[in-house]
């Protein structure tokens, strides 16, 4: 079960998530009101280069603990509350964004050298691996999730999703099926400015953790799907993959199928990753969308045991796990593909300097 709905503007143009929320709500019977969420790219400009620290709360005494924490590691730019519908949700966390700024004091103290973004990750781990009842759930630049335990109309109008633009949208309907529906375990799961929505399960979770933790990942939020987001960063930011290579690492080509590659340097590639990286790779049926700052890619696992489909139209591309969904965002696309078992789908955003005479879908 469980559906996916995504959207980018290739030259950034911005908008609300209206589009996304058709495509998502179409997939209404893919979930059971347990768990849905967005992420949307684009919607902080005027903070543009502080991270967005999104975190959620149990009660006011457990923010303020959050809040603290933060404040002694980071500059704190703005505190506000994330705007709610109270209305349409009476039980829910506290939610609040910090914009910060790592303490360049608290860089140079480390013990080992460190940048800004791995510092970051630190921080964010120590939040939801130490303070109880209180935890982290998005840490990007110009990036937000939002996300919980309801409908994807009810977790849009929660959070008054109308009010933001942006120019890359993902959206999830959850069906969880042996991990809690709560709100930490809805997607997407964000790290820095790696978000991602998953259909299916992976079965390599408990391998995939104990390989992440080796390299100071900490996975609490109770959902296999966590692990998606933190193998992306720590392969692609990290370890400095491609998207491309990361992907034959998420989901390996078959023995056999590397076997009969005739290009020598290719075979070399495929064999040097799957041993290196052979705790990284994902077992078990799945589809996943994940977004970054440059773009959005999707990748099924290699029987496709897990739907994914990519339409296009215009400056704009559209991922979803069924066909409808892509017409409920475009009716007028140009063209429809369904991407092979376990080959990537890949869309860059255009540089920033060729977008001088974008429009909006439909102007």
């Amino acid at each position: 079960m469980c559906g996916i709905a995504g959207l980018i503007s290739h030259q950034r143009v911005k908008e609300n998530g209206s589009r996304i929320r058709q495509g998502i709500v179409l997939q209404n019977d893919r979930g059971n009101g347990l768990g849905a969420g967005f992420a949307a790219y684009g919607i902080y400009p005027d903070y543009q280069k502080l991270y967005a620290i999104h975190v959620m709360a149990v009660d006011s005494g457990r923010m303020m603990e959050v809040k603290d924490y933060l404040q002694e590691h980071f500059v704190i730019h703005n505190l506000e509350d994330i705007p709610v519908w109270n209305k349409k949700i009476n039980d829910h966390p506290l939610v609040k964004r910090f914009f910060v700024e790592p303490r360049a004091s608290k860089i140079q103290e480390a013990p080992v050298p460190v940048n800004e973004d791995n510092y970051t990750i630190e921080k964010v781990m120590g939040v939801n691996d130490r303070l109880e009842g209180a935890f982290v759930f998005s840490s990007g630049k110009n990036v937000g999730v939002f996300k919980g335990v309801g409908t994807p109309a009810d977790i849009y109008d929660f959070f008054c999703l109308d009010d933001y633009e942006g120019y890359t949208w993902l959206a999830h309907n959850r069906f969880p099926t042996n991990t809690p529906g709560w709100w930490g375990g809805a997607h997407p799961f964000n790290l820095l400015d790696w978000s991602i929505v998953h259909n299916g399960e992976i079965s390599s979770y408990g391998i995939n953790r104990r390989y992440l933790e080796g390299f100071g990942y900490k996975c609490r939020m109770q959902t296999d799907s966590e692990v998606v987001a933190y193998l992306l960063d720590l392969l692609i930011r990290v370890h400095g993959l491609s998207i491309e290579d990361a992907t034959l690492v998420l989901a390996p080509p078959y023995w056999s199928s590397v076997e009969r590659e005739k290009d020598e340097e290719t075979m070399e590639k495929l064999l040097a990753l799957k041993i290196i990286y052979e705790s990284a790779m994902l077992n078990g049926p799945f589809a996943i969308l994940a977004g970054f700052d440059e773009g959005m890619f999707s990748i099924t696992d290699n029987t496709k045991l897990r739907p994914m489909t990519v339409g296009q139209s215009g400056n704009y591309s559209y991922f979803a796990s069924e066909v409808s969904a892509l017409y409920e965002m475009e009716p007028e696309l140009e063209h429809i593909v369904t991407p092979r078992a376990g080959q990537p789908c890949v869309v860059y955003l255009e540089p920033e300097e060729e977008q001088q005479d974008a429009v909006p879908a439909g102007s």
